[in-house]
């Protein structure tokens, strides 16, 4: 009974966790609206808190595996929550300091979203005992990640308002419940008992072993399916808020909506991202990880098709939230563009469901296979940055939807083929 407190100890820890580095994480989306129009950049470049929060996992991919093997679950996350928040504090600054005070802040941020990732993944599939019920796992922490991300689209929403005026001072309160959520999350795991899984003892007999986690192919395929759903999770949204608030005479032309309504849009594709990971996770013990994922990645391959091609003239009404007044708002969007959110149902599962599937039968390597796994986030800043070079080159912001289509189809790829362990005479134990 005591272990099965431990457990659950344990559990409850990492899903508090998971929803921290999805409020933090989904800062930089909004964030794009305000730096564009403070610093007078590009598409391209009022993405570079995404840049810099993804850019970090390439740069602490590794050590925050290792760091794992060395000083176990729990002080790796104390760690990462005090990095988090001279992150969040550095951003703050850059209201004064400038887009590369901005920059560093949101590399600082990103630094601890790999670290905190790192632990929360692996320990949620671990406690939850691998295979179909790790997954489920993972997929209830995705539960509350994408409730922390609903909250951050609908706060920033709030205090962005009228797009032209935004500054990062808008933004104040945000960054500060982020701040309160990481010291009282560094307190509250400081006096929590963590039973942590034990770390493989390295063997000292001179002998190296010949293999690792990159000697599967299924996870260097994972690792790679990782990074291009990036695109599909962040570039949706992100160039939603973009596209409808930018001016109709822009360089690349938008529709002119009340940013403060379209706030509103983003948070819907994390509540569709929400709901899909209840469903999710309900289901994940009964249906295999593979078949979820063909599923849903055939699924959102559909809907980024029909929002490209549907006509713009053809809407369907959406409602928002006037938190000022606390009332329900109803506006017309792009039918398209709703076929966009709706790719947020799609988009719940395939974090947790590439994981699931990129680390099955590693074993030992587990640890640092989650490290190198937190590498390739980058690919979130990555297929962003294609996503915003590619709405710029073409002046379309629908032509850049193609980016986050061609990533769905490269994870329909690894559900159904590039998942398969081939590599099963390797050991492990």
């Amino acid at each position: 009974m005591a272990q099965e407190k431990k457990q659950w100890g344990a559990i409850i820890v990492m899903i508090a966790l998971f929803a921290m580095i999805a409020f933090v994480t989904n800062l930089c989306s909004p964030m794009g609206v305000i730096v564009k129009n403070q610093f007078g950049t590009t598409n391209f470049m009022a993405m570079i808190g995404n840049y810099g929060n993804f850019g970090a996992y390439l740069l602490m991919g590794f050590p925050s595996g290792m760091m794992i093997q060395k000083w176990g679950y729990k002080r790796t996350a104390l760690i990462g929550l005090l990095v988090g928040i001279t992150g969040i504090i550095v951003q703050w600054l850059s209201g004064w300091g400038g887009m590369a005070v901005y920059l560093c802040g949101a590399l600082i941020s990103g630094a601890c979203m790999c670290i905190l990732n790192t632990v929360v993944n692996p320990m949620l599939n671990i406690l939850g005992g691998g295979g179909n019920k790790g997954n489920q796992l993972i997929q209830t922490g995705g539960v509350f990640n994408s409730t922390a991300a609903v909250a951050v689209y609908i706060i920033m929403g709030a205090l962005i308002g009228d797009a032209a005026k935004a500054k990062i001072s808008d933004a104040t309160p945000a960054l500060m419940i982020a701040l309160a959520i990481f010291v009282i999350a560094f307190i509250v795991i400081f006096f929590t008992k963590i039973d942590e899984p034990q770390q493989p003892v390295e063997k000292k007999d001179g002998k190296k072993d010949p293999y690792s986690a990159f000697s599967f192919r299924h996870f260097n395929l994972g690792i790679l399916a990782i990074g291009l759903y990036g695109g599909v999770e962040m570039g949706i949204p992100g160039y939603i808020l973009q596209y409808l608030t930018a001016a109709t005479d822009a360089a690349t032309p938008g529709l002119a909506m009340d940013a403060g309504y379209v706030g509103t849009l983003g948070s819907i594709y994390f509540l569709f991202m929400l709901i899909g990971r209840f469903v999710g996770a309900s289901v994940g013990g009964k249906v295999s990880t593979k078949a979820m994922m063909t599923f849903v990645s055939s699924m959102a391959i559909i809907l980024l098709l029909l929002g490209i091609y549907l006509p713009t003239t053809t809407t369907v009404s959406v409602p928002g939230i006037d938190y000022t007044n606390m009332a329900i708002l109803w506006g017309d969007v792009p039918v398209g563009i709703f076929c966009f959110l709706l790719v947020g149902l799609c988009a719940s599962v395939m974090w947790g469901g590439i994981f699931n599937l990129a680390t099955e039968g590693l074993g030992k390597y587990t640890a640092i296979a989650s490290g190198a796994f937190m590498t390739m986030v980058v690919g979130f800043a990555i297929m962003v940055g294609v996503q915003g070079y590619v709405a710029d080159l073409t002046g379309s912001y629908l032509t850049s939807y193609w980016v986050p289509l061609l990533c769905a189809a490269y994870i329909l790829y690894y559900a159904l083929i590039g998942s398969k362990n081939v590599n099963t005479d390797i050991p492990v134990d």
